[in-house]
């Protein structure tokens, strides 16, 4: 499966492309809510959801005080942008 250029908007993307680029990146989807993925990286861990207008990312334990950091991207943002900025350290 052949995913459109990286500039192009998430939004563009079907929901089985989506879900190839994120198992590329090593993420793993859960079984039990299918639409969440879970990244592991040496440096830190993270929940992503695919909600109905932006993919939400929840670092664990990321924060100064070991709290987790919330973030959310709009599906309007390129595949590039969203994956520099998720995949970048928290």
């Amino acid at each position: 499966m052949t995913l459109p250029s990286p500039d192009t908007p998430l939004y563009n993307h079907p929901l089985p492309q989506i879900e190839q680029w994120l198992s590329d990146l090593g993420a793993q989807q859960d079984r039990e809510n299918l639409h969440c993925w879970k990244v592991e990286r040496p440096t830190w861990k993270a929940d992503l959801c695919l909600d109905i207008e932006e993919l939400v990312v929840c670092y664990i334990n990321a924060g100064a005080d070991g709290s987790d950091i919330k973030r959310s991207f709009k599906y309007s943002l390129s595949r590039q942008d969203i994956e520099a900025a998720v995949f970048s350290v928290p």
